[in-house]
């Protein structure tokens, strides 16, 4: 089966020449190159540069147990690939993005975050341009949805991915499928489509879904004449299907296509040849020998990465290990500078220390002066407290002894005024005795009675008391020593009201105290009512 799907792939050896003269690409096979002429012999157009296309004639109707060898299913992919970009394979939006994922794994390996970075999609073509314009994505977002697929890949080989991707491709609608135009008997337009299961006719307007099948097994023979076509059911009473083309060279090709599907699709249910089951035989020894090797490869590169791990983190617990001395060393260092800090530190604490003491014995002897100062301000409180209660005591004792002096000079002057009173009558009287017996009085006078002035003329009698006399001016001295007294005691007053004054608490005066300011603000005192009230009785008597 291998062998028949190789000489059936339209390959053609060229001459060295010939391969330096062409340009070889991927395209759509249009003719068929015969392997017994020369390239330039055949009919085709002699330009300067000519597009030759190795591609499968006839596609495989499982991949998976029809392509063999590696380089057989490396250029079928290609060749898929090829179509599906094309849009000649028609492909879903969604199996686009995982075929497009397989691609990206049999291209670039396995997927490495650090290798791959954003971008690395950028100039690869990876899907139709159908389903790009058919959604309002960026090219970024395409790579992150395949690159999201591309990392679950990881572990496949490139033989494996490109195997995956023909999986999926061979079950979409128009894989392996060559359409032709055609017309039916009654001239409609119709598809031809061949593949390596049948014949399909569609409509011009739907190439997914044809109107009707005609499975290989099902045909009893494909015949033409001229431009047409019949298509002979095994069943004889079906109805025979007719169709012509318009290009004879087109009729040739549908024949060919026809003639090799039906024959490998026959050979598909056959027991394989000698040569064929020897090549399956080398091509599972040569994938059990990759297979193995790749095992190899894997435990290589797995003790290799564990080696290299191992490696790291030797590296890392080195560096580890260095970055800690260092900063022991570091620490070190900080803890003699933190020593010496502290050394300094306690000396300057022991100094402060000393001084802090110094300070306080200043203080408990300021306090002790203070307290002294207290207790001799306390005292001299209390002896100004003292000074003050004299002084009061000395002041009531002055207003009593005013008030008992005013009191003796008032009977002094009752007593002044019964002695006018007694010398006025004892002047009457005498006169009374003299008028009536002046004669014996006057002898019986002494001569040396002073103030007495007797004559017959005039009689008269000077009565000079001298008792009065001395004692008005005794009172008068009293009276200037006391003003003399209650000056000084006014004075101490006033001073000693000056130096308790700042100790005074106002909150704890009472009525009293207040009248007794208010009138000492005025100037009144006992003394000024005393001798307003004698001025009064002087100016009544």
């Amino acid at each position: 089966m291998a062998s028949a799907l190789a000489s059936r792939m339209g390959l053609h050896s060229l001459r060295k020449k010939q391969l330096k003269t062409y340009n070889v690409v991927i395209a759509t096979m249009d003719a068929e190159l015969k392997f017994s002429c020369e390239v330039l012999d055949h009919d085709i157009p002699k330009e300067e540069v000519i597009s030759l296309s190795f591609l499968a004639k006839f596609y495989p109707e499982n991949v998976e147990e029809e392509l063999v060898q590696d380089i057989t299913q490396h250029l079928f992919f290609l060749q898929v690939k090829k179509k599906i970009l094309e849009e000649e394979i028609y492909c879903p939006p969604e199996a686009s993005v995982l075929l497009a994922s397989y691609a990206v794994q049999a291209k670039y390996g396995d997927y490495d975050p650090i290798v791959h970075k954003r971008g690395f999609l950028s100039q690869e073509e990876l899907l139709p341009k159908r389903v790009i314009n058919l959604y309002q994505m960026t090219a970024e977002m395409w790579e992150e949805r395949i690159t999201a697929c591309y990392a679950e890949h990881r572990g496949r080989t490139r033989d494996e991915a490109e195997m995956e991707y023909l999986k999926i491709a061979q079950d979409l609608e128009m894989y392996g499928i060559n359409y032709f135009p055609i017309r039916n008997k009654k001239g409609t337009d119709l598809l031809l489509g061949v593949d390596a299961l049948g014949l399909h006719i569609y409509n011009p307007d739907n190439r997914l879904t044809p109107k009707i099948s005609f499975p290989w097994n099902e045909i009893r023979n494909i015949s033409y004449s001229d431009k047409e076509f019949a298509i002979k059911p095994l069943d004889k009473k079906a109805d025979v299907f007719k169709f012509n083309s318009s290009k004879l060279r087109v009729n040739k090709l549908i024949l060919q296509l026809c003639i090799g599907n039906h024959d490998l699709f026959m050979r598909r249910r056959r027991v394989d040849s000698l040569e064929v089951q020897q090549m399956k035989s080398q091509a599972r020894e040569e994938k059990a020998r990759k297979q193995m090797e790749r095992q190899r490869l894997a435990r290589e590169k797995h003790l290799r990465e564990e080696a290299e791990r191992e490696r790291d983190e030797l590296e890392r617990r080195l560096l580890q290990m260095q970055s800690e001395a260092q900063m022991a060393n570091e620490a070190l260092l900080r803890s003699e500078e933190t020593a010496d800090l502290l050394a300094e530190k306690a000396q300057i604490a022991e100094e402060e220390a000393k001084l802090l003491a110094l300070k306080a014995a200043e203080a408990e002897q300021e306090m002790q002066r203070i307290k002294v100062t207290a207790i001799r301000s306390e005292e001299e409180k209390r002896l100004m407290e003292q000074k003050m209660l004299e002084a009061e005591m000395l002041a009531l004792k002055m207003a009593e002894e005013s008030d008992r002096r005013a009191k003796e000079a008032e009977q002094l002057k009752q007593d002044l005024e019964e002695a006018r009173e007694s010398e006025r009558r004892a002047k009457n009287k005498l006169l009374e005795i003299t008028k009536c017996n002046p004669l014996p009085f006057l002898a019986t006078m002494p001569p040396d009675i002073p103030g007495m002035n007797l004559s017959s003329e005039n009689l008269s009698f000077d009565f000079k008391d001298t008792d009065m006399k001395r004692l008005s001016m005794e009172i008068e001295k009293e009276k200037v020593e006391y003003l003399e007294k209650s000056k000084h005691l006014q004075e101490q007053l006033n001073e000693l009201k000056t130096e308790i004054e700042s100790l005074k608490l106002k909150e704890r005066e009472t009525p009293l105290d207040i009248l007794h300011n208010e009138n000492a603000e005025r100037g009144t005192s006992k003394q000024s009512n005393f001798k307003k009230v004698c001025n009064i009785l002087s100016i009544y008597l």
